[in-house]
């Protein structure tokens, strides 16, 4: 491999202004990792984005939601069920490979995985919140 691939799911990218596209450090999913990138990046305020690409075998543990932009979301394999809250509802869809949904800004979601499942992202992050799965 050269020293110009890298794998997604390793290393995501930073869309930033002027079109520039950043290969930022290797994922840990640790809290750390997100507030560095928040460090390195937050200058591109709500206009940056976040390229990621993860796999699950198991429920998420939380609800996320992104406050100041929208979050596509891409199922690539497997089948992915996406729960929103939107307007006081739990509103469920179920994707597949080659599907995709919008987590509107604002809209608190979560996911079940059937089995394993890989999904891209490409989320608008600044000021993204977490909370517990009940």
């Amino acid at each position: 491999m050269s020293d110009d691939v890298f794998t997604l799911e390793a290393n995501p990218v930073h869309l930033g202004l002027g079109a520039r596209v950043y290969v930022e450090e290797p994922f840990t999913g640790e809290l750390a990792w997100y507030e560095a990138y928040g460090a390195r990046r937050g200058d591109d305020g709500d206009e940056g984005r976040l390229v990621s690409m993860h796999t699950f075998d198991a429920p998420w543990t939380s609800w996320e939601m992104h406050p100041r932009g929208d979050e596509l979301v891409v199922c690539l394999r497997g089948v992915i069920t996406l729960h929103q809250e939107r307007d006081g509802l739990r509103h469920t869809a179920v994707l597949r490979a080659g599907e995709a949904i919008v987590n509107p800004p604002g809209v608190w979601h979560t996911a079940d995985v059937d089995g394993e499942a890989t999904a891209l992202f490409i989320t608008a992050g600044a000021g993204t919140e977490h909370r517990p799965r009940a």
